[in-house]
């Protein structure tokens, strides 16, 4: 039976370049594609994919947060994420997301069969061009760095976000469906954990944290 697959990146060209790509693949098939973490949320309601290739690093809702919903409104999809970062906090917190796999986006294109592969069999699947980086971290057991994902909520990186990609704090309650009183308690609360008071300030540090891109 062919697996189908949902491919989720705000570039475009990147989507319909995998499709391409995978459209020539025994027991695959593309469904859909969605720009966001919100339309792919969306549309693994409506498509049921068997997994989601996501970017991690996209507008609006970012893809670790979407993974995060996906495991709870659609248990059975399979998250496989990309990214550009060979960063250990990425991959330990994306696969505590409910990811199944990590992949670089420089991977090689038979890296990604593999790990479709692997995840259809219920394994986990970890690039080539990062395992050694995270397994050595592993080994020298460094203590818990501090970051957007270890100091502040699921909540507060997703108000965190918005903030950095410059909507208003009436555009955000207005997105999230929250009131702008709790925007503004989430805002107050994020400048704390981190020790920033501008805007600009949060801007800076989601872009190094990789919450937005440049």
């Amino acid at each position: 039976m062919e697996k189908k697959i949902l491919i989720c990146d705000d570039h475009k060209l990147f989507r319909e370049g995998l499709r391409a790509l995978l459209a020539g693949q025994p027991g695959v098939k593309v469904v859909g594609g969605a720009r966001d973490g919100e339309e792919a949320v969306r549309l693994a309601r409506e498509l049921s994919p068997d997994i989601v290739i996501m970017d991690i690093t996209m507008p609006g809702l970012n893809g670790l947060e979407a993974a995060r919903k996906l495991a709870k409104v659609k248990k059975s999809a399979r998250v496989i994420a990309l990214s550009m970062h060979n960063d250990r906090k990425y991959v330990t917190e994306i696969f505590k997301a409910g990811a199944r796999a990590y992949l670089l986006k420089d991977s090689a294109f038979e890296e990604l069969m593999d790990a479709i592969k692997t995840v259809s069999c219920g394994r986990y699947f970890l690039s080539a061009g990062i395992a050694d980086l995270v397994l050595g971290d592993f080994i020298k057991a460094p203590q818990r760095e501090k970051s957007a994902f270890t100091l502040l909520s699921s909540r507060e990186r997703e108000v965190l976000q918005l903030l950095a990609e410059g909507l208003r704090t009436k555009e955000i309650s207005q997105k999230l469906s929250l009131s702008v009183k709790t925007i503004e308690t989430h805002r107050k609360r994020i400048m704390e954990k981190l020790g920033i008071q501008s805007i600009a300030g949060l801007t800076r540090y989601a872009v190094k944290e990789g919450i937005v891109g440049l």
